[in-house]
């Protein structure tokens, strides 16, 4: 496939120079001619400044950033069943992450092999800053051969499951408050929507050995002595019994290889729990739905497009084993339940039941208003169907929310289950009714938090933990054009272990709203649930697992409860350090214990080994720049709900500074004065940029924000998988005008799992992300920008006018649509693969959304602001937005950044 690029755009201007891309200015040379196949716009002047926009950038004739060098991994053995890396496969001594060769697992553990090798980068002189690092693996953990025992590449879990802030530990908690780097671990313990897409091994003949003092599992780090009869726990050392039948294989009557066991070669594997894991018999999947029947949802759209997505999703409810019920209530200024004969009773009809009284809310009747799904699907059908025609012409502007919630979890309050909640009015009656907050009053100020972003009414936090006791989730799915006050209804999800899903304006009348909603109600309907689920996380002697961030309820000071366990979410635990760290490793352990959809008990166990040390250059040297965002983000969520907006600003800035300074004084001591480089270690070197773009956050953001979409931003940021997460802070952008011929295309090669980003044969192949500021940007270009939450398709004020054919199918810039809408379909191959590209980039592993794409255009030199669309110029500020390393409302480029701190650190 030829990698050539297409030559839509500059024939007017010159080639970028290469050494740009490492800040060195490029030559100025003159315009050449058109001999391009499309041809340019025949103007030599530069765009003018952005109207209220970036200040001082010119979109003129920017010159292009290459690509920063990525390792090639050539991998040494089969990359098993999770495509992991072991060290002989990760970078050399030229990439981030050096290392040693590694040696044969058959070799005995002699001592400890070398830490990866610390690197220092000045991070002024390297800019712009190489954005291919935020696709790299975290520094590898270096094990001594032998320290498995079997020596399998998967004995470690892989990052995208359990993932820590430091790939090494450090000895001492003087030595790790000395860092100034946090230690925490990431635990996603699910990966994709659907077990099929996750071939877990699994050990199904229930036999699991268990510590009898820490009860950390049997795992592939433990020890066998005494001719294999006992087990040593590495978490405790212990010595422990090895359970009868071990060695034996049930299913065939045979001997088995104790080695070949899952738990033994594996660092996630899933055990079949036996009868004694089992508090009750296993519940079946339970769904609620409430659904919002009051004005607002009947002007937008709502209830109509919300029965008929259930409808169509009813077969993709995990239901293998026909055990999966449901039931469904209206709220308006009343609550209307309905009961659902089964099919076989034909005498029979769908009724609805009304109930007024909304102080004491009495389920009207005992039977057929929770009703199994297979048994009366007719009749949920019919149901379903009719629904908007039981509400077709109400005005009712009411919205009970709070007593519709306490019937639905009194209705399922024996069973546990899901209660699924649509909405699109601000509930105004009985308990847990909230009144409109006067943003105005105090948006940007000081007391922006305490006054908007905190919870306005206590019913929703009580309520949400005598759901949790019941085994009972809530989501919620709110759709309001009015103030809906997400803070508030927001903490039934956090502490049920459900998700807040917001829709701002959201409307039926326009397609790409309905097919958003409705592709993401579905995907979450099908999402394989684990119900009556609690997490722990254990350590080696003398770690202690200290904070807990993310969706769940703490019931006791290390377990974690979750009536339903997503799948889209992850959880970030702080360690501390209680004692003295003697052994070269230490070992974590992650417990889940569930009830499947078809009602097996399981656990899913996670282990991961981490090496130690006294040297704090090895602890930098093995810090995950990644994992330390994830766990900064949490940290300054955590201080917006607590304190002020500004403290949490404050406090991205103060731990970025502390490290600088403890880098300086410590690791490179001897560059003092004002002029001295800013140096950090280079596996951290994104560090500064993705915390300063994260106080350019949406969700931390000086100046006015709607509350609503910064409550929204702030839970986002907190339950958001590490990877959707840092696009979300730092956009990935695509320049498609000069992508490659072989960009959007499906590859044609082998698989080349180590690249980076990895290749599969047969997926569409992206083009190279570039930096997300505006100076990359040609007056003339075509760029894709993915914030992980929309798509901005971007097109140059002047494109030529081949370039606007070929994708939108209009002669002119000015047809060009704006706005929410999608790409037409045409006839040509450029529009065929800037369609794939999109697509691609909506397929998320492991998350229920859809983006929404909106398209933008740029300025042009003839543009007449007074006749142009009043859209326009808000859609053109909020994708620059995105472009976090220029300057954002108040805060300053990334450069200037990187200056301030410097000063910071040198004075």
């Amino acid at each position: 496939m030829s990698n050539r690029r297409r030559a839509y755009p500059q024939p007017m201007y010159q080639a970028p120079d290469p050494s740009a891309a490492y800040g060195i200015p490029a030559q100025p040379q003159q315009p050449v001619a058109d001999q391009g196949i499309y041809g340019a716009p025949q103007v030599a002047n530069p765009v003018g400044q952005l109207a209220q926009g970036v200040e001082g950038i010119n979109l003129a004739a920017a010159p292009q950033p290459q690509a920063q060098p990525v390792p090639a991994y050539q991998p040494a053995a089969p990359s098993g069943l999770y495509g992991g890396v072991d060290p002989s496969m990760l970078p050399s001594q030229s990439s981030a992450y050096p290392q040693p060769s590694y040696q044969s697992p058959a070799q005995p553990a002699q001592q400890t092999l070398p830490l990866n090798q610390l690197y220092s980068t000045d991070l002024l002189k390297e800019t712009p800053p190489p954005i291919t690092d935020l696709q790299f693996p975290p520094p590898p953990l270096i094990l001594s051969p032998g320290t498995s025992l079997t020596g399998s590449p998967e004995a470690n879990a892989p990052p995208d499951y359990f993932r820590s802030t430091l790939n090494v530990v450090p000895t001492t908690s003087s030595l790790l408050k000395k860092s100034k780097l946090p230690f925490a671990l990431i635990v996603r313990p699910y990966t994709s929507l659907h077990d099929s897409e996750e071939p877990i091994p699994v050990t199904s003949d229930t036999i699991i050995s268990r510590c009898r003092r820490c009860r950390s599992y049997i795992n592939s780090f433990v020890h066998f002595t005494e001719q294999g009869r006992r087990w040593r726990c590495n978490l405790c050392s212990l010595l422990n019994d090895v359970p009868g039948g071990f060695d034996y294989d049930r299913l065939n009557s045979n001997p088995l290889n104790r080695m070949d066991r899952a738990e033994l070669n594996y660092g996630v594997v899933e055990f079949l729990a036996p009868s004694e894991y089992l508090v009750r018999p296993p519940p079946p999947l339970v769904y609620v739905f409430v659904l919002d029947v009051s004005y607002a949802s009947i002007q937008n759209g709502l209830l109509a497009t919300v029965t008929r997505t259930i409808l169509d999703s009813l077969d993709r409810i995990p239901n293998e084993n026909g055990r999966a019920r449901v039931a469904f209530l209206a709220v308006d200024s009343s609550i209307s339940f309905f009961t659902i004969p089964s099919d076989d009773q034909e005498d029979k009809e769908v009724s609805m039941l009304i109930v007024s009284d909304l102080d004491e809310v009495l389920i009207p009747s005992p039977d057929n208003l929770l009703v199994n799904l297979k048994d009366c699907r007719k009749n949920v059908d019919k149901l379903l169907t009719n629904f908007v025609g039981y509400f077709a012409n109400n005005q009712n502007t009411g919205s009970a929310l709070g007593p519709a919630l306490k019937s639905s979890h009194k209705l399922i309050s024996q069973i546990g289950g899901k209660i699924i909640v649509f909405s699109s009015a601000l509930p105004n009656l009985g308990i847990g009714k909230l009144a409109i907050r006067d943003e105005n009053a105090v948006s940007g100020k000081q007391k922006e938090a305490s006054a908007l972003l905190t919870s306005n009414n206590s019913f929703y936090k009580s309520f949400a933990v005598e759901c949790n006791k019941s085994q009972v989730t809530v989501d919620m799915f709110l759709t309001g054009s009015n103030y809906q006050d997400v803070a508030t209804l927001s903490n039934l999800p956090r502490y049920t272990a459900g998700q807040t899903h917001f829709y701002p304006a959201w409307s039926a009348s326009r397609v790409e709203d309905i097919t958003k909603f409705t592709k993401e109600v579905s995907n979450h309907l099908s999402m394989e649930i684990a119900l009556e689920a609690v997490l722990r996380v254990r350590g080696s002697s003398g770690l202690r697992m200290n904070s807990f961030y993310g969706n769940f309820f703490n019931r006791s000071s290390d377990l974690c409860s979750f009536p339903t366990f997503p799948r889209d979410q992850s959880y970030v635990i702080e360690v501390s350090i209680d004692e003295y760290i003697s052994k070269p490793y230490v070992y974590f352990q992650a417990a889940v214990l569930h009830t499947t959809s078809f009602g097996e008990r399981r656990v899913r166990v996670m282990t991961l080994a981490i090496p130690t040390s006294k040297d704090l250059t090895d602890v930098y040297a093995s810090a995950d720049q990644l994992a330390l965002t994830n766990y900064f983000t949490h940290r300054a969520v955590e201080k917006t709900l607590s304190s002020s907006l500004n403290d949490a600003r404050d406090y991205l800035n103060k731990v970025l500074v502390d490290i600088l300074a403890l880098y300086k004084k410590e690791i490179v001591p001897g560059n003092l004065g004002s002029s001295s480089p800013l140096q950090l270690c280079t596996n951290l070197r994104m560090l500064p940029l993705l915390l300063q773009a994260l106080t350019k956050h949406i969700a931390f953001r000086s100046g006015k924000v709607p509350s609503d979409h910064r409550s929204s931003a702030l839970n986002r940021l907190s339950t958001l998988p590490l990877k959707s997460l840092i696009s979300y802070i730092y956009p990935t952008v695509y320049a498609l005008h000069s992508m490659t011929d072989d960009c959007g295309l499906p590859y044609d090669g082998e698989d080349e799992p180590y690249e980076i980003p990895p290749k599969k044969h047969g997926e569409i192949v992206l083009p190279e992300a570039i930096n997300a500021t505006i100076s990359n940007f040609e007056k003339y270009g075509l760029y894709l920008i993915n914030n992980t939450s929309e798509l901005f398709l971007y097109i140059g004020g002047d494109a030529v006018p081949q370039l606007v054919n070929d994708v939108f199918g209009v002669e002119s810039m000015n047809e060009v649509p704006i706005g929410k809408a999608e790409l037409p379909e045409l006839d040509n191959e450029f529009n065929s693969r800037v369609r794939n590209i999109i697509n691609k980039v909506r397929e998320k592993d492991g998350s229920i959304e859809y983006l929404n794409l909106y398209i933008v255009r740029g300025p042009s030199m003839n543009e007449n602001l007074m006749n142009t669309n009043r859209d326009v110029i808000p859609l053109r500020m909020w994708s620059m937005s995105e472009l976090v390393e220029d300057r954002v409302s108040a805060s300053v480029s990334y450069k200037e950044y990187l200056t301030q701190l410097r000063e910071k650190i040198s004075s």
